[in-house]
């Protein structure tokens, strides 16, 4: 019998992940962050979760990504989704996106601005924002409380990956209002909520395959067993199907003046 292929697609990263809640879109329309005819550059879009969330109520939105399968993956969900018109993708960088100057009405990262220069991606978005357009940041995480599935997960992928740093995280991060200070941004506001994700078995499974700690990190055998593991771990420990996974949702931003 051959050995399954563990190696991991766009496909698998979209497939497993879920977006925003839309939550989150509400936020931004009360803020007057999200409005329709509204003109959006996604950095880091990935697959586009966070751009097609936007077009879908109403925005204008390009999406940027270094990755070309990721870009593929992102237009090819657009067109399944209807958005083609309203959520474009492009290859990219977050420092140096090559768009005109003052072209955009928002500037968003969702899920991506650790990975970033973040002082040169905050000026880039100055630049290219329209006096009045803001400059969003926004995550989704999962919170480890002690004794739930997320909390074991985590010290199993550290098991697997002790370097992974990511762990053990809170949901919050305050040091990005010095980002957007820096950068000139002004009113900067913070938003957010708690909320409880639903997964089936499986794709939380995938999900945490996904993840820059075990799918970003571990060859194509060493995720095959980790992921052997999590199975087994989540039967004897988490039955329940679907899991219910607490997350927290921060957004922080900042306006041009």
């Amino acid at each position: 019998m051959s050995r399954p292929d563990w190696s991991l697609t766009s496909a698998d990263y979209a497939r497993h992940r879920q977006g925003f809640p839309d939550g989150l879109y509400e936020l931004l329309a009360h803020h007057r962050l999200l409005r329709p005819g509204l003109r959006a550059l996604d950095l880091g879009t990935g697959t586009g979760a966070l751009a097609r969330g936007l077009a879908s109520r109403g925005a204008d939105v390009l999406g940027l990504d270094p990755a070309p399968g990721q870009v593929a993956a992102a237009t090819r969900l657009a067109q399944e989704q209807g958005l083609a018109d309203r959520a474009r993708f492009a290859e990219g960088l977050a420092e140096r996106t090559d768009q005109p100057a003052e072209s955009f009405d928002l500037v968003a990262a969702g899920q991506a601005w650790h990975w970033f220069d973040r002082g040169l991606a905050a000026a880039e978005a100055m630049r290219v924002l329209r006096p009045g357009g803001a400059l969003l940041i926004c995550h989704y995480d999962w919170i480890p409380l002690p004794g739930n599935v997320a909390h074991a997960t985590e010290w199993l992928i550290e098991a697997y990956n002790p370097h992974w740093r990511m762990g053990r995280g809170t949901g919050f991060y305050p040091a990005w209002a010095t980002d957007l200070a820096l950068a000139g941004f002004r009113d900067i506001g913070f938003g957010g909520f708690d909320h409880e994700a639903r997964y089936s078995r499986e794709d939380w499974r995938g999900r945490i395959r996904a993840s820059a700690g075990v799918g970003g990190a571990l060859d194509g055998e060493a995720v095959g067993r980790f992921d052997a593991e999590l199975a087994t771990m989540l039967d004897a420990r988490f039955p329940a199907d679907p899991l219910v996974v607490p997350h927290r949702v921060f957004a922080i931003w900042g306006w041009r003046r």
